[in-house]
């Protein structure tokens, strides 16, 4: 079947699942997977994970699949836990097609299917392609309006796209990764309300644990409808929020550049929500150009869009992860010290935090669901700073650090992979190794990040 004959899921796997030739698509994809690989390192002890670890990880249990917190278990709960390790921090790739952060589902729903000693870097390389662009090509049909209704598109559309991942790491057909993907859909769930809170990583782990059930059943059978994206009561009809959304078969179709080397994932510069970092760059481009410091700061505003607003609930936050979502906590920690860690987001950091003035010194907004509406273009996020001494300075963006537009420096990528693997051994040599993924006969050097 072809173009307006195939159903949506069947264009999904199809196009989803063609080989990548691309050396700089592979190589950005082989960024994208190192980068959580790392997050998943820092996300180990985290207690959300350490809560999933709990309820579910029995002691001595066995299994195939290696779990980043310690021993072996089967792949659901692989995907589970590494999952929520990997987006535990928030400090994983945002997918903006997806409306996802995508990685943190990819990454550790392949690796519980995979099995190190014989999957090749590229068979792992090839499988996080292949469940990227299916990503991008759910997030499609459902558009902007989904995540701005509150759907956290790192567990609804999250969930299916990495169904065509696990499916490929199977070695399922088309056919079958089509039916995987249709499986999948029955598991899109998660809200963006719980931002903020211990559950938002497990939507992650979720996702992840999601993909590899309905790639297994796929393999093992199961049957869904067909046409469940596109159909009547289906997913666009129940998540898009706008009608006039749809997919057209023809374009999934039709040959394009990989969507990693078009719109890209964006690895974080800042361990905290990826609504702040636009305002973050900012102020630190300002702060750079005009050398002022904290002390010489009378106000800040800020103008984000409505989704942005909506997540960064938390003006005043009582914990690290209310502080995650903080724009009040993130733009006043970057002032005072010209920069933002893991370090900061710790309880003893948020509580010693607390009384600093300048919290009460930051303002945020949004643009205007007309404005958001009328605009050709995503608008940027700006930040006004009023100084003690009556100087205005302004500075806006329509991108962060960590774009296709500003990538990352082989200086940042190691330096981020450092301070999220502080203490393992002999990291600068396994980061050396996880540079040549894609020609690596085995995936052995995995473990050696999670022991």
């Amino acid at each position: 079947m072809q173009g307006q004959d195939m159903t949506v899921a069947s264009a999904i796997a199809e196009a989803s699942t063609r080989p990548v030739v691309s050396a700089n698509a592979r190589r950005l994809a082989q960024n994208a997977i190192i980068d959580t690989l790392a997050c998943m390192v820092a996300g180990r002890t985290d207690q959300s994970t350490c809560s999933v670890r709990d309820a579910f990880a029995r002691p001595g249990s066995g299994g195939e699949a290696l779990l980043v917190t310690g021993g072996k278990s089967s792949p659901m709960l692989a995907g589970l836990i590494n999952g929520t390790a990997a987006h535990a921090l928030d400090y994983d790739d945002n997918f903006l097609p997806g409306m996802s952060h995508a990685s943190a589902v990819l990454v550790p729903a392949i690796l519980a299917l995979a099995d190190l000693e014989k999957t090749s870097g590229s068979q792992l390389i090839d499988a996080f392609l292949a469940g990227l662009q299916a990503q991008a090509h759910v997030g499609d049909g459902v558009g902007q309006a989904h995540y701005t209704a509150g759907w956290h598109g790192t567990s609804t559309i999250g969930s299916i796209g990495t169904a065509v991942a696990t499916a490929h790491i199977l070695g399922l057909s088309v056919e079958a990764t089509a039916r995987a993907l249709t499986i999948a859909v029955s598991f899109a769930s998660g809200t963006k309300g719980q931002f903020g809170t211990l559950i938002k990583p497990f939507h992650a782990g979720m996702a992840a644990r999601n993909a590899v059930e309905a790639a297994l059943l796929a393999r093992a059978g199961m049957q869904a409808r067909h046409d469940i994206l596109e159909g009547e009561q289906g997913f666009r009809e129940l998540f898009a929020g706008d009608p006039q959304i749809n997919w057209q078969t023809q374009d999934i179709l039709a040959p394009t550049a990989h969507i990693i080397e078009t719109a890209g994932v964006m690895p974080k510069r800042h361990p905290c929500c990826g609504s702040t970092h636009m305002i973050i760059d900012a102020l630190l481009d300002l702060a750079d150009k005009h050398n002022f410091g904290a002390d010489d700061v009378k106000t800040v505003d800020t103008l984000v869009g409505i989704a942005n607003y909506r997540n960064l609930a938390y003006p005043a936050p009582v914990d690290q992860m209310q502080a995650r979502f903080s724009m009040q906590y993130c733009v006043a920690r970057t002032l005072r010290q010209g920069y933002l860690g893991l370090s900061d987001f710790t309880p003893a950091a948020v509580r010693s935090f607390v009384g600093d003035d300048l919290l009460d010194t930051v303002t945020m907004r949004s643009y205007s669901l007309e404005e958001e509406c009328a605009a050709a273009e995503k608008l940027p996020h700006v930040v006004t700073i009023t100084l003690r001494d009556g100087r205005v300075l302004q500075g806006g963006r329509q991108f962060a650090v960590g774009t296709n537009r500003q990538p990352f420096s082989d200086s940042d990528r190691l330096r981020k992979f450092r301070d999220c693997c502080d203490g393992v051994e002999g990291v600068d040599e396994i980061y050396g190794h996880l540079q040549k993924l894609d020609t690596a006969g085995n995936l052995k050097i995995v473990q050696s990040l999670f022991v």
